[in-house]
């Protein structure tokens, strides 16, 4: 959808068209720049997605191509995993 100069995009997953949406925003602004290199560089993940099984999708997407920069590793309660969206992010993958 067009938004001024850049373009309104959302992504759902193939498998559910009325799932989450997830909006994909612009790093036009250097602040925005400069914040996502500065988090990358400290590998402070951007955004953080609950799975049911984190060591099954550690297996799925690494099969896929995936780089993880953090195994699949328990915190407490938790299961953490960490991966590079390629693009400037790191995503982080939590079980609970």
């Amino acid at each position: 959808m067009p938004a001024g100069e850049y373009r309104w995009i959302t992504v759902v997953s193939p498998h559910n068209d009325n799932g989450i949406d997830l909006l994909l925003e612009p790093d036009a602004h250097q602040a925005a720049k400069d914040y996502q290199k500065a988090i990358f560089s400290d590998g402070i993940p951007a955004t953080m997605f609950g799975v049911s099984s984190v060591e099954d999708e550690y297996n799925r997407l690494t099969n896929l191509g995936v780089s993880f920069t953090m195994k699949p590793t328990k915190m407490g309660e938790m299961t953490i995993a960490v991966f590079d969206d390629t693009c400037g992010n790191l995503i982080q993958l939590i079980e609970r």
